[in-house]
């Protein structure tokens, strides 16, 4: 006992004195005093994945459209302006995209840049959003390993990324990142609207491929500035490295099981997919389509008898 006691009270003197490094102007910024806050909401998410699908066992989904729809496009409009504050902030800054050390000043580029970055890490625990929004519709098999990965840990790291470092090489890939949310929420937006949209939707093949070049962009691009030695916190490089790999596992395994394997005869009778493999979005489903086909069907049936 002794010695965990030791070694908690060793990681909280690092954290204190970590404190002393991160960026002074970002401190008084809301959630950004302490990671305890950030720790609790998503401690809060994780018990809400437990309970909640217990919670709505048996009970009706709920539909959630127009919610929805509000939802995805306020995530447009959020992840479209995090991108214009870093284009904009970086083009004024004079930002270099193969090496840009961080200006901890009160430029006001250098602060738009880190105001940005502050956004960004705040969409992060908004996203939790998705998972609930999956739970209570009784989407269960969207809640997959690699969908509560990406959200526990982004809004972790970047509160990380805020405090010490908001700005320099942090924007390339937040930048990238904000650009597919765009794309992608805009996607879950259209969707929402019901089954008629479907024809219009037949780019979710891609949407995956842009997700994949992303991380393979962003893992190419620190490396280089590895390569090139730039005056980067060298850790947050080999962090980022590890943590793009795990992205490119898992979202490789994800596009070979949703578009490239060929389908199995338990695909073939109806039988519901793998986690992961269906193409149920937090907008609508195919399910769900041929649900409401179906009962336009039963309806036009009624009438003519």
């Amino acid at each position: 006992m002794e010695v965990v006691t030791h070694y908690v009270y060793d990681i909280l003197e690092f954290y204190k004195w970590s404190l002393t490094i991160a960026d002074k102007r970002v401190e008084n910024w809301p959630m950004m005093s302490s990671i305890f806050p950030t720790l609790a909401i998503t401690l809060l998410y994780l018990i809400f994945l437990l309970v909640g699908p217990k919670y709505m066992l048996n009970r009706k989904p709920y539909e959630f459209r127009k919610t929805l729809i509000v939802y995805n496009f306020s995530m447009v409009a959020l992840n479209f302006y995090i991108l214009k504050e870093l284009v904009l902030g970086t083009t004024g800054a004079g930002y270099s995209y193969l090496c840009q050390p961080v200006n901890h000043t009160n430029d006001v580029n250098e602060v738009r840049i880190a105001s940005a970055l502050w956004w960004y890490y705040i969409s992060k625990g908004v996203e939790f959003l998705d998972t609930i929004f999956f739970i209570l519709r009784k989407k269960f098999n969207q809640v997959t390993f690699l969908h509560v990965y990406h959200h526990c840990t982004m809004f972790i790291l970047w509160w990380i990324g805020v405090k010490w470092v908001p700005g320099g090489q942090a924007f390339f890939g937040a930048n990238i990142n904000s650009f597919i949310h765009v794309v992608m929420y805009s996607y879950y937006g259209l969707a929402a609207f019901g089954p008629y949209m479907q024809k219009y939707l037949w780019w979710k093949k891609y949407l995956t491929i842009m997700q994949m070049i992303q991380f393979q962009a962003t893992m190419g691009h620190t490396i280089h500035s590895l390569y090139t030695d730039c005056p980067f916190p060298a850790w947050m490089h080999w962090a980022l490295i590890g943590y793009t790999a795990t992205f490119i596992i898992l979202f490789g395994n994800f596009y070979y099981h949703a578009y490239r394997r060929k389908p199995s005869s338990s695909h073939k009778e109806g039988k519901p997919v793998a986690n992961g493999t269906s193409m149920v979005t937090n907008g609508h489903s195919k399910a769900e389509e041929v649900e409401e086909n179906g009962k336009r069907q039963k309806k036009g049936r009624a009438k003519r008898e």
